[in-house]
This record gives C-alpha cells, structure tokens and sequence, in this order.
C-alpha cells in the first residue's frame, strides 16, 4: 500500500470536474490529511480535456508524481490520458451505462469499477449529481469515512438550500453503497484520518490574503487566465476592509487606476499574465519616474502571443526584469510556495512604500491554482509587520521644504529615497509629471538634473540591495558537489525530489531563490560546486542567464516548457541524466 493517495476526476471541460475534485480535497483536508492538487484544463469555456488530482497523506505533500490509485473517468479520454501513470491494482471508476463508455477496456491488471452514476443520481434526485455519487463510490474504494463529505457538500450547497445538501449528501451514500454491495473490487487502500486541523487554499488565494493583511485597499484588474481569481477572491473581501475592487475595460486601464489610486494614498494592487504586462508596459515608467509605490502581479502562463493560456510555464522573467521603454528602476519577488504567496505579497507591499518604485510579483499557473494544505499558525497575523516607509506628516513637513516652503518630492537623497506625503497634508502640496522634472517635480530638461535624477532613482535599487534580506532557502546537503537551483513553483517538487535522489545515493544540495531582482549572489556557491543544474520551467533557460551573467560561470540546465508543472519524481531522474552527461547539455522538454 502506498505511503500516499492519488486520486483524480476527469472528463470535459463543463462536467463539474474542479467543483467535484475541490469538494474531496476540503473533505481530506478536514479529515486531518495533507493535501496537494493540480488541474489540468482547456483553453477554452467548454469542451476540450480536464481533470483535477489530488494527492493525500498524513505527510507534508508538496508536489504531484507520476501515479494514479483512483481514477474516476467519465470519458474514454481520461483513461488515455492518464495510462502512463496507472499501475497494477489502480482502480478506475466509470459509468457503463453512458453510451461513449459502453465499449471502455480497462487495461489488464486494473480494476475497474462499473458504476451507474447517471442513474443512481437521478435516484437520489438528479443526474447533476453523478459526480458526487463517484466521490461516494470512491470514499468506499479508499476506505475514507464518507461522513468526512458531509461539511463539503455543506459548504459548497448551502447557498442553494438544504435540499440540495441533503440530495447530494443522498447521493454519496448511494455511490458507496453500490460499490459496497456490487463490487468486488479487493482495492487495498486505507485513508487514515486525524484529528490535524488544516487550511487548504491555492496561490492565488494566497496572494489575496497577503494583499488584504499587507494593507492593501484598492485593486484594478481585467480578467485573464490564470490572474483572475486573485480579483474574485478580494471581491467583497476587500469591500469589507473599506477597500475597492474595480473591473477596468482593460489592463492599461487597469494599471493606470491602481497607479491613481497610490498616488492618493492607499496601498494598491494590479494582478494580469504575460499578455496583460505586455499592455501594461507603458505605465511601468511613470510609476518609477513618478516614485509611486505599486505592486504589480504577473501570474505566468504558456505564451507567446495567447499560447496555451491555461498552462504552466516561466516565461516572463525576461519581461519583468526589463519591460519598459528607457531605463525602469524596479525590484522583483518571486513566492516559490503557496504559503510563501502570502507572505511575499506583504513583502511587496512594504518594499514598494519603503522605496517607492513599482515592484512586481511574479508567480504561474502551477502554483496559482494548485492547493496545498497548511497549519494555521502558517499565516499568523501577529506576524504581520507593516512598512509605510518615509510618509511624511506636517509635524516634519518643514524638513523637506525649500526655503520657497514648497514641498520637494523628488529630493535627491543619498538613499535615492524621497520623503513622500500622502495627499491632504499640511504643507506638502505638489505636482509630478512624467516627464524628466526637477526636485519639485516640475519638468526639465538640464543636463545636470537629468543624471541627478536618474541616478537617484536607480540609488533605490542599490540602497535595497544592501538594506533588505535578499538570501535564499537551502536543502539537501550543504556539502553536496552537486548543486541545483531554482525560482518561482519548482521548489516543492524539488524539494520532494531530493529525497528520490538520497535514496538513489545521489547527494544535492538545492537553493530556491525567492528574489530575482535584487538577488543573492551566488558566486561562491556555484564555486564551491563540481556540477550546477538550473531547474525552471521555460525554454530557455531566463534564471540560468542570470546566473551565468552573475558569476560568468557555465551552468547546466533542466527546462520543461511543454504546458505541465515538474514533478518529483520526473524531477530526480531529470537531474540524475544531466550528472551523467559530461561538459553542458542542451536545454530539455
């Protein structure tokens, strides 16, 4: 019996695929069980290939593998599309009733479980509820108490009334009960529960509740796969606060409110994908040359152009790293989990009042909808520390005055950093345009403001650099002559890897890098080093640039860019191939 569960839902687009796979999750979850799921879907609203996974123990998971215990297929495809990861003693649960699974063949050494979804739904009051009864049925196979369902058919029904609950709470028992009576299945699976009390949220989520404990009370968004969910969450959420949630015509629109709205004051967001940064690119300027702290989010996903928008993929560090028309002071965080999404988005917030310029956060697909569960105490709000930087009221309002008693927002301080007022203060009216101005943030063109300013405003990033904790996070061996690094949701596959690659006698030790820029210098590591593996999901190699850039030192590198998230054990066998070959490698699928 394997240490963990997998288990999945499939079919089409439309079928009710991720609201079934969300309800067994949060039933694990309560059930004192570790959770990690993944998706996979479509690029499209309806039709087209999906399924939901989730993996289960009473261990910390943080990554999906290649194996499949359970399978619920409610289309032919999904058996084929997940064959290579069923094994002997998998159990498939179908509807041979539907007309499209009539001639299903269930390959040799598997079980398959024939169970009349569609009717006993319509038994317990609908056939709407066909998944539901498969949950059932699978609750029996994995020997997980299926009254652990009941609060998550709560949840999610209660909206439309007790009836529907107890329809559906009907329907589970129906699934189990059939299985229980008419199968004979003699899987060996045993769901122990416990008595751990867990959150299960994915990234964006995350992001959410980070923006909205960092302070955050404005949002502007336009909707995009796979950033738009960090919208729904905070809407009403964020109302609740005071805040404000508004749905521009379009993502200029979008990044032009939330630079509005921090030029008043409020601490203010914008969240898109790749695409959408593309149109935002031309406001990334004003908002360094205006010194207007702004936190920009970019969720990636597969491009180029509209690509595979419902894919993963790391394919916008370049971008963010240099997006922009001139030279565009900024700094970059990058969350490698989906607790740290949280956390970082405060960071962002601070760092973006601490030294006024727009700073991005970049996270993907993978770990942007994925689920992971976490003890509570993960995000303590007691923890929570709030950085408005240099605000300046009218107590002090005269110390950044010139002897005019005008105001100067962009005085060229050694940090680079100006006093900032938030506006209604005594004392500290003034103008900033986008054009090249003066201390007082009226336009110029001399030559000796011009390189002041720019130099201030480049001076930020430099003072960052060397006032901020820009390290990385360390696993494996430290001694190890191996060394793999990586950014952004690789971590937790890799972090699960190293345990495949102990086991195989193969010793690394592995950084994640939460910051891109300004980033940690790693010169001395990738030295003390016989074999460096850069690990990320683009085609390329973005981060392995950077670091060869940084220590003009070659790296090999693992790239995956065909649309899916690492997992742990492709990771370690990928890794253990680059060690075998000799001198550099080409980049990899």
């Amino acid at each position: 019996m394997p240490a963990d569960l997998n288990w999945a839902i499939g079919g089409e687009a439309g079928d009710g695929i991720d609201s079934t796979g969300k309800i067994f999750a949060q039933a694990l979850s309560r059930a004192g069980r570790h959770v990690f799921t993944s998706k996979d879907f479509a690029s499209r609203i309806r039709g087209g290939y999906t399924a939901y996974k989730v993996r289960t123990s009473v261990e910390r998971v943080e990554s999906v593998v290649d194996r499949l215990d359970i399978l619920i297929a409610l289309t032919e495809r999904t058996i084929d599309e997940n064959m290579n990861e069923l094994h002997e003693g998998s159990v498939i649960i179908y509807d041979g009733e539907r007309t499209t699974m009539q001639d299903v063949e269930i390959p040799e050494g598997m079980i398959g479980l024939d169970v009349p979804l569609k009717s006993l739904a319509e038994d317990a009051g609908g056939a709407i509820m066909r998944n539901i009864v498969a949950l059932g049925a699978a609750c029996d196979v994995a020997d997980f108490p299926i009254e652990n369902l009941d609060e998550s058919l709560e949840k999610r029904f209660k909206d439309k009334g007790q009836a529907i609950v107890e329809n559906n709470k009907k329907a589970a028992r129906l699934g189990q009960e059939y299985v229980q009576e008419e199968c004979d299945h003699g899987a060996d699976y045993d769901v122990e529960t416990t008595d751990n009390d867990y959150v299960l949220l994915n990234g964006n989520e995350a992001l959410g509740m980070g923006a909205i404990a960092a302070g955050c009370r404005f949002y502007s968004g336009y909707p995009i796969t796979p950033a738009t969910s960090i919208m729904e969450y905070l809407t009403g959420r964020l109302d609740s606060y005071g805040g404000k949630v508004v749905q521009a015509e379009d993502e200029l629109a979008a990044v032009n409110m939330a630079l509005g709205a921090a030029r008043a004051g409020a601490r203010a967001m914008t969240a898109t994908s790749g695409a959408g940064i593309d149109l935002m690119t031309e406001t990334f300027g004003l908002v360094a040359t205006s010194e207007t702290p702004l936190v920009i989010t970019d969720v990636q996903r597969s491009g180029p152009s509209t690509g595979m928008p419902t894919k993963q993929e790391q394919g916008d560090l370049n971008m963010t790293l240099y997006g922009g028309h001139g030279e565009v002071p900024r700094l970059i965080v990058a969350p490698t989990t989906i607790s740290e999404c949280f956390w970082k988005t405060i960071e962002a917030f601070n760092l973006a009042e601490k030294y006024q310029t727009p700073v991005f956060l970049i996270s993907d697909l993978a770990m942007s909808v994925s689920e992971q569960t976490f003890p509570p105490e993960t995000f303590d709000m007691d923890d929570v520390e709030i950085d408005r930087g240099k605000v300046v009221d009218e107590d002090s309002i005269s110390d950044w005055q010139n002897e005019q008693g005008q105001f100067q927002p962009h005085f060229p301080t050694a940090d680079g950093v100006s006093p900032r007022t938030i506006p209604g203060t005594d004392g500290g009216a003034h103008m900033t345009t986008g054009l090249e101005h003066d201390e007082l943030g009226r336009r110029t063109e001399d030559t000796a403001v011009r390189i002041e300013q720019v130099d201030k405003r480049q001076q930020k990033v430099e003072t960052a650099r060397e006032d901020e904790d820009w390290n990385y996070r360390e696993y494996g061996d430290p001694d190890a002559d191996n060394l793999v690094l990586s950014w952004g949701s690789n971590e937790g596959a890799m972090r699960e890897a190293l345990d495949l690659l102990e086991a195989g006698s193969t010793d690394v030790r592995f950084i994640s890098v939460p910051y891109i820029l300004p980033r940690p210098d790693l010169s001395d590591e990738i030295d003390a080093a016989e074999e460096v593996i850069v690990v990320e999901c683009n085609s390329t190699g973005q981060f392995a640039d950077l670091l060869e850039h940084d220590t003009l030192t070659r790296v090999k590198r693992v790239n995956k860019y065909n649309g899916v998230r690492f997992k742990a054990d492709e990771l370690a066998g990928a890794i253990e191939d680059e060690l075998a070959e000799p001198g550099e490698v080409e980049a990899k699928q």
